[in-house]
């Protein structure tokens, strides 16, 4: 339905899952960075029975944005009702209606319905909320289904770990090293390349190109936000091509000795490209070795540059 100002549209996927564990996926929002391409980050405010309060950092056409909605969730119907509490200009309205119906046993129909408006609905702010919805439920639902059925077929190409460093500092300077990634061509060996915007305070878009031991050099893009002075989570949005996915976060918690300093990753492996990379011989085990290798590499070189900068300054 197409009103002054006003949008009624709907998308759907058809998912070789079962439908209960395809609601699950949709209802776990601390999950959705892995799941949905756009999300970057998702908070959870305050929960109750059925209803929920959520934060979300995501892009939309290619640009970060965050806003606050309320979930009502209904596993026995297994439809999930959301509405925007807070929207980003140009949106001024949003809600919708996750709908997973069953059509046997492993298979299953996703609906994703969306109404919105534009701030003083305006014709252009409305074009830009039309393509951002259809380009962003595309991708969610494509990706649903991707996650839902790599689940299902148990392949284990999930990578998670953590890296921790004790910094005899204070942890206002080791949370601006990380923060202050402008600075990081200068000050950390590894970076030969840096850009970082950032248009909102504690969102920002940091692309950069890394030297790996090999002496190879990847390009990544990463959408970070930043809690100042606890943690900044972030989602790379350009990956290296051993992965289809990497998100993280550095985590900084003080105490009465100094601070414990740590950087977390989550990646999925893409198996398409690991003979390419790798050789004929190199499976997915061989894959994971090798990007948490890299990762980790760069992760505690970092961490110790942190490590000088905050103790160089007490």
């Amino acid at each position: 339905m197409t009103l002054t100002g006003h949008r009624e549209v709907e998308h759907e996927i058809t998912v070789n899952a079962p439908a209960a564990a395809v609601y699950r996926l949709i209802a776990e929002v601390e999950n959705w960075p892995r799941i949905f391409p756009p999300t970057v980050f998702v908070d959870q405010v305050e929960l109750s029975a059925d209803e929920e309060r959520i934060r979300i950092w995501a892009t939309a056409n290619g640009a970060a944005k965050n806003w606050t909605s309320r979930r009502v969730l209904d596993p026995k119907a297994l439809r999930i009702e959301f509405r925007q509490e807070v929207s980003a200009p140009p949106v001024a309205a949003m809600g919708g209606t996750w709908i997973i119906e069953p059509l046997d046993d492993d298979e299953s129909r996703v609906r994703l319905l969306h109404d919105y408006r534009a701030v003083d609905d305006d014709p252009a702010g409305l074009e830009w909320i039309d393509q951002a919805v259809d380009r962003n439920s595309r991708s969610e639902l494509a990706a649903l289904k991707t996650n839902v059925e790599l689940a299902v077929a148990s392949d284990d190409l999930l990578l998670s770990f953590i890296d921790t460093v004790r910094i005899d500092g204070d942890v206002k300077d080791v949370y601006d090293f990380i923060n202050e990634a402008q600075f990081w061509k200068d000050r950390l060996p590894h970076v030969a390349r840096v850009q970082l915007d950032e248009d909102t305070p504690g969102l920002q878009v940091l692309e950069m190109d890394t030297m790996t031991k090999d002496g190879s050099t990847h390009t990544t893009k990463s959408v970070r936000v930043c809690f100042p002075h606890a943690r900044i989570v972030y989602k790379q949005i350009t990956v290296p091509a051993l992965m289809t996915l990497h998100t993280g976060y550095w985590l900084f918690e003080e105490d009465a000795d100094g601070v414990s300093a740590s950087s977390q990753h989550t990646v999925v492996i893409n198996t398409a490209n690991i003979t390419k990379i790798l050789g004929e011989g190199a499976g997915v085990a061989e894959a994971k070795q090798y990007v948490q290798n890299a990762l980790s590499t760069n992760s505690r070189a970092t961490l110790g540059h942190a490590k000088d900068y905050a103790e160089g300054r007490r």
